[in-house]
């Protein structure tokens, strides 16, 4: 089993465990695996575009 180090979103703190002693939503740290075949990045440059887009409209 391999242990990877969460982040729990209410509080901070960081734990190896599923839950945080808060009781907080705990997520990964860690970036995904970078791969040049890229599945996701035609999604990730429209939301790129359409962010910039917006920014530049309420700007």
């Amino acid at each position: 089993m391999k242990l990877k180090m969460k982040k729990c979103k209410s509080c901070g703190e960081y734990t190896l465990k599923d839950n945080c002693p808060c009781k907080g939503e705990v997520g990964v740290i860690y970036p995904p695996k970078y791969s040049p075949e890229d599945k996701y990045g035609k999604y990730r440059r429209i939301l790129k575009k359409t962010a910039l887009e917006e920014r530049k409209g309420v700007g």
